[in-house]
């Protein structure tokens, strides 16, 4: 399959302008602008960049227009007064870029240079890289030559890698550097962190098996090295577990913190694992409060001295939506509660801090589908929003990978359940205007889910070094891009309300349609001669004020949509103001209903409390009763006693008088 590759130039600004301008013929004699460029652009490309050198090298126009009735010297003067008051660097790398558009290879055939490739190879067992065609040119490339085993072999011209990608370098394209040592194991949804010029890699997913080794790569050398683990041998170390879908954290210039992923046997709550360099020892990072629940797919990200945990996927697969934070001084857990409407539940989403306050989330998937929203957390305020994306909105895709740049935050890689997506691109978090650095063709790595990024600094320049990733194959390849500072500047234009560099040149470019080429030419290699249809600037500032005017008309429209969405935000404030009345009436009604019910209990207790009391003295007099009744039994039983001795008295005393008026004995009375 066919291999992509561009060569570029890799010296810094203003150099780079300069050997541009040298190449074009620029060298700054008075006739420099006139001098040996008609035989390598067309007109229209002439006249620019002598405008855009101007422009570079004395600035904006100040001198009148021309009286003459030359066509060179009045098309000359209309391009160069179309660029009005643009800023110097910025003229230095339009000058660039119109070259290289112009000239694709110009940088391989100028003198006292030499030209670095910057190659991106879809492979297999038997393919050379091709020549890669742009705008119709052949571009000049150094052959790579893949290895058997699918790995690129060190390009042939290694003079020129060997020089690294600082003092020539390659700007805005994914290289792949000349790697030695034993590679690490392919594997996507690892963690990578950087430390002292090393960036190591842990864990990930092969195969569907979680793997748990540490690797390194010598970001000078490019050389891999695993990083032998020492046995746990006291109580504060542990063996770790194979992990995927985890973050890892690089911490107090010699430790590695690994938060939470995908693991065999899953705890119930995440895991903070810390790793030290000096010691290569793994332990358990002890923590307070309530630590989140198990989960993979997550992000990390650390802000000040506190890192922010948001979404990912459970043990159980169900997606989270949820915010902690784990602050690194007191190692403390908090779980925290936000105002506004949350992204949705989401794993393998991006996040990134800007200004050590906001948090931003893009992407990420559910179970079902791939999103491309944008949402923003005040860190202060806790409150999320979903701003408006402005630029060329990235398509939507999960498993991606980003890291910030200063204002600027890069991302790559990712996949849309069809594809891998192909594009690198950035947004400047101050304007949160998206812009595409560059695009990859092929099933490649770089075009792959689960993939790192790291940001290092190699010759005093910031790349960005990818590792891994699965796009229907699991990848164990580096690719390294230089940002420019024109990728950084391209996001920053996005917003500006005002004719901004680009349409300048582009009015500047109108300003020579009006003119028409004749064909004179001489060995002095001269720009041909030019007649004038019209050499007036009417075209041109008809030109702007038709960009104004669209300009207008699209603030217009934003305002008119601001106006609605203002309105719409109104009468959802009076509707909620309503629904606050009513519920306020309602507990207003609830709440004297409810001292009713109070006084009523009030009153039943009282006469409840009667009651008792009554009862109570009742249950006395019962008791007197019963005392009385006892004693009322007792004298009527005295009495039946004292009146049956009463009676046995009266019967012996009226036998003994008729026993003696009978004549019976005393003794036989007795005895009867």
């Amino acid at each position: 399959m066919a291999a992509m590759a561009r060569v570029s130039s890799g010296l810094a600004y203003p150099e780079r302008f300069y050997a541009a301008a040298a190449y074009a013929g620029f060298d700054g004699s008075p006739d420099s602008s006139t001098k040996g460029v008609s035989s390598k652009f067309s007109n229209d490309g002439a006249l620019l960049l002598y405008a855009l050198y101007q422009q570079a090298t004395v600035g904006p126009c100040k001198i009148p227009k021309p009286r003459s009735w030359s066509p060179v010297e009045q098309g000359k003067w209309t391009s160069w007064n179309g660029l009005g008051n643009m800023a110097s660097t910025e003229a230095m790398r339009l000058f660039v870029k119109i070259l290289e558009e112009e000239d694709p290879g110009w940088y391989s055939r100028a003198s006292n240079f030499v030209s670095e490739p910057a190659v991106q190879v879809e492979k297999n067992n038997d393919t050379i890289a091709e020549p890669v065609t742009e705008n119709g040119n052949v571009l000049p490339e150094t052959k790579t030559i893949p290895a058997e085993n699918g790995n690129l072999s060190e390009p042939q011209d290694k003079d020129v890698v060997s020089e690294g990608f600082g003092t020539v370098g390659v700007y805005d394209q994914w290289v792949a550097p000349p790697i030695s040592g034993p590679r690490p194991k392919a594997r996507y949804e690892h963690g990578a962190a950087v430390i002292d010029d090393k960036m190591y890699i842990f864990g990930g997913n092969h195969n569907g098996r979680y793997l748990s080794d540490l690797q390194a790569l010598d970001l000078r050398s490019w050389t891999w090295s695993k990083v032998e683990v020492k046995t746990a041998g006291e109580a504060s170390q542990v063996q770790v577990a194979p992990f995927a879908g985890h973050s890892l954290i690089p911490w107090e210039g010699n430790k590695l913190i690994s938060v939470g992923g995908h693991t065999k046997d899953p705890s119930e709550t995440m895991q903070v694992k810390v790793f030290d360099l000096p010691a290569r020892t793994w332990s358990t990072l002890k923590t307070y409060g309530k630590p989140p629940l198990s989960r993979g797919g997550h992000s990390v990200t650390l802000a000040g001295t506190s890192l922010v945990i948001f979404g990912g996927q459970d043990a159980n697969r169900s997606l989270l939506n949820d915010l902690h934070i784990l602050d690194l001084e007191t190692m403390t857990w908090d779980e925290m509660g936000t105002l506004g409407v949350p992204p949705s539940p989401r794993s393998d989403h991006a996040a990134a801090v800007h200004a050590e306050r906001y948090l931003l989330i893009f992407g990420g998937g559910s179970h079902a589908t791939c999103f491309n929203d944008l949402h923003v957390l005040d860190l202060q305020t806790m409150e999320w929003s979903r701003p408006t994306q402005q630029g060329e909105i990235p398509s939507p895709r999960a498993g991606h990978a980003g890291v910030t740049v200063g204002e600027n935050w890069f991302i790559t890689g990712g996949g849309n359940n069809k594809s891998g997506v192909s594009e690198t691109v950035v947004l400047n978090m101050s304007t949160l205007g998206w812009s595409i650095v560059t695009t990859v063709q092929g099933r490649v790595p770089l075009a792959s889910e689960g993939l790192s990024l790291v940001l290092c600094s190699y010759n005093g320049e910031d790349i960005l070094v990818s590792f891994g990733g699965y796009n229907g194959r699991y990848s164990n390849e580096v690719n390294v891009l230089k940002p420019s500072h024109k990728s950084t500047l391209q996001s920053k234009m996005m917003q500006t309300p005002v004719p901004d560099s680009v349409s300048a040149v582009q009015n500047a470019t109108n300003a020579t349609r009006d003119l028409e080429s004749e064909t004179v030419t001489g060995q002095e290699g001269n720009i041909r001669e030019i007649s004038v249809d019209n050499i007036e600037s009417e075209p041109m500032v008809s030109k702007v004020e038709e960009t104004s005017e669209r300009l207008l008309a699209a603030l217009k429209a934003e305002k008119e949509e601001l106006e609605s969405s203002l309105s719409k935000e109104k009468l959802q404030t009076l509707q909620l103001k309503q629904d606050l009345t009513d519920a306020e009436a309602r507990n207003t009604d609830l709440y004297k209903e409810l001292q009713s019910v109070r006084g009523q209990l009030a009153a039943d207790q009282s006469r409840c409390f009667k009651l008792e009391v009554d009862v109570a003295e009742l249950k006395q007099k019962l008791q007197t009763l019963e005392s009385l009744k006892k004693e009322l039994e007792l004298l009527q039983r005295q009495k039946a006693a004292s009146e049956q001795a009463l009676n046995e008295k009266r019967r012996q005393s009226s036998g003994g008088v008729w026993g003696w008026i009978a004549g019976t004995p005393p003794d036989q009375q007795d005895d009867a």
